[in-house]
């Protein structure tokens, strides 16, 4: 058995002969002829002469080698009620019968396709078709809002939208068609066609001659795999940016595969057969890497799981599924363990299921707080490991290789980095800081296989965005230190994304919404910390003169605003109209520091600010809302 050290060691001295001899577990159509190609000026691809198909990999291959019978996919709706269980070779059937559909409509290598779908199998049909015959697949979080969804269907122009007629929620349905149909009004560029599929739930309804129902186009002749080349995206997936302009992250086809295959058996150490369970949605990128995609390719069965961690009847349902379905590796995000612990805190519902097929739970999304890890490992007693990635990098960055060797944990860090990730910790200068000191968490280039090459048509903001603060480095936009050991620790982001509930949200896109009331004049939205949620938004707005209305009016209408633009996902709830806003004297806000008195944290008053002043009214107006109380 190797130990991490030496795995490690074998990439930094041979990384070219590490990534082929992980890509050996791939099966290629055409192998490639080598990991890297450097492209020059920072830019990299992986595996790009090879030909490959991601859903052969990921299902045809698996029936092939006798494993047909096999589950692929269990699907558990407390919601509805509903289970289910589908073989590999009834998945196979499934897929390629989608996906002749999808050609027979002129979809073809290199189209684009959107995918507005609830937690339901499908959603994996969708994502497998869409590949199987060489489309781009761009999954949005069902039930987004409709303009949020247009500005993606601008942006990666689909040729098909497929979706479902509604989403379910603990205490209500969501109709997703109203909000499709809204958004390609919005849009300048016009899908040809979309396909539904209605749910019991919910009946939408249908544009002749333009919807298409699911059954009906799975009722085509099946298709066959075709081959693409490693740097064929296999899709693009939006992360935040303003409401104006998402970034596409895209996600190139070779390294994909490789790099989540090996991550299967060292991160999560299952073996093939293995249950693995990702609570997740498929639009978040953890629902692409570890509902659909690296389970499937690695031979694993995977949960699709439509419900909440609470509610759904209970707090017990997490522990359910784990024990009904034998579950052996778990991931979600540490706010769904908070949902859980406040409901029982002393985890009575863990007692009523036999957990012993359960060895380890991974946390990632947000910053898992030791008191969450804390109960969990208590009351679960397996090993509870935080992991830390992004959309952009695709799967674990800095882990505790559970299926190399489990390390030590040290409570409040993600443990290590795995081979691919060089990552440093700098200071604005780009000098390198000693143990302990907190900077930016940079990765030295090239970055690994599977991670971002660029983003959907903007290579310049990819640039900007993610090389040019620190040149020969991938800023990663988090803030954290390392100890001596070299584990990291990541403390905050460095821009003003925050974190609800693991889904990144950009409070520069919910101010650019309230400033678009017709009464506010100016408006500034930070992250409180929230003990459920991780950190909540709250909005502060500065009206505009002789605007002589209720303030509690205007904050109502800018609440509804939020939700209607950005959607429910965002859970802007709270605001208070001020006065002024604190800044510096060259006009930035200053959030971190009306953070810091929201939390009840000290913090140093900044030196460039330009009336002190103000900060006792921030205080007086977030006392009002029940913040900053000492």
């Amino acid at each position: 058995m190797s130990t991490y050290q030496e795995v490690y060691a074998q990439w930094q001295s041979d990384p070219e002969g590490f990534w082929m001899n992980a890509a050996k577990a791939i099966d290629w159509d055409k192998t490639p002829s080598k990991a890297l190609f450097d492209l020059g000026n920072n830019l990299y691809e992986w595996f790009s002469d090879g030909m490959v198909n991601t859903c052969y990999n990921a299902v045809d291959r698996h029936v092939e080698a006798g494993k047909g019978d096999q589950v692929a996919i269990i699907y558990d709706s407390p919601i509805t009620g509903a289970k289910d269980k589908i073989t590999f070779a009834e998945l196979q059937d499934k897929v390629a019968r989608l996906a002749g559909g999808l050609a027979a409509k002129g979809v073809t290598k290199g189209d684009r396709v959107i995918i507005y779908m609830p937690m339901v199998p499908e959603a994996i049909v969708a994502m497998l078709a869409t590949v199987r015959i060489g489309a781009v697949h761009s999954v949005v979080f069902g039930g987004f809002a409709s303009n949020e969804l247009a500005t993606r269907i601008n942006d990666a122009q689909p040729k098909a939208i497929i979706a479902g007629s509604c989403g379910l929620e603990p205490n209500r349905t969501v109709p997703y068609k109203p909000l499709l149909d809204g958004a390609i009004e919005l849009s300048t560029h016009k899908p040809d066609f979309t396909v539904i599929l209605q749910r019991d739930a919910l009946a939408a309804e249908m544009k002749d001659g333009y919807d298409f129902d699911w059954n009906d186009i799975c009722a085509a002749d099946p298709v066959d795999c075709v081959p693409v080349e490693g740097n064929h995206p296999a899709y693009v997936l939006y992360t935040s940016g303003t409401t104006g302009q998402p970034k596409g992250v895209i996600r190139h086809t070779g390294g994909h595969l490789v790099a989540l295959n090996w991550t299967m058996k060292n991160v999560y150490n299952v073996d093939p057969g293995d249950v693995f369970w990702a609570a997740s949605d498929v639009g978040w990128v953890v629902g692409h890497s570890y509902i659909c995609y690296a389970p499937l390719i690695h031979g694993n069965t995977t949960i699709v799981f439509e419900g909440k961690p609470v509610g759904t009847p209970d707090a017990g349902t997490f522990w359910r599924v784990i024990s009904e379905h034998n579950v052996k590796s778990f991931f979600t995000a540490p706010t769904a363990f908070r949902a859980v612990k406040r409901e029982d805190p002393k985890g009575e519902y863990v007692k009523k299921y036999d957990l012993s097929c359960l060895k380890t739970v991974y946390l990632a999304g947000e910053r898992a707080d030791p008191d969450t890890i804390v109960w969990t490992q208590d009351q679960l007693g397996v090993p509870v490991i935080d992991h830390w990635w992004q959309t952009e990098l695709g799967y674990p960055a800095v882990a505790n290789p559970v299926g190399i060797e489990l390390l030590e944990t040290k409570l409040g860090s993600p443990a290590v980095p795995m081979p691919g990730y060089d990552m440093k910790i700098l200071d604005e200068g780009g000098n390198e800081l000693p143990p302990g000191q907190l900077g930016a968490i940079v990765a030295k280039l090239p970055l690994p296989p599977g991670t971002l090459p660029t983003l959907w048509n903007a290579e310049e903001r990819f640039r900007k965005s993610y090389l040019n603060t620190y040149p020969g480095y991938y800023e990663t936009g988090d803030a954290g230190y390392m100890d001596e050991d070299g584990y990291l620790y990541i403390m905050a982001r460095t821009d003003d994304v925050i974190n609800v509930a693991g889904h990144r949200l950009s409070t520069g896109g919910m101010e650019e919404v309230l400033a678009s009331h017709p009464d506010v004049a100016e408006c500034a939205v930070i992250g409180v910390t929230d003990e459920l949620k991780g950190q909540l938004p709250l909005g502060f707005l500065c009206l505009n003169a002789g605007c002589n209305r209720d303030p509690k009016e205007v904050v109502a209408e800018c609440v509804k605003l939020v939700r209607d633009k950005i959607g429910p996902v965002a859970a802007f709830k709270s605001a208070v109209v001020v006065d002024r806003l604190p800044k510096t004297r060259s006009g930035k806000i200053l959030r971190a520091t009306m953070v810091s008195i929201a939390d009840n944290k000290e913090f140093k008053m900044p030196a460039t600010i330009d009336d002190p002043a103000i900060l006792d009214e921030i205080r007086e107006a977030l006392e009002t809302l029940g913040y900053a109380k000492v």
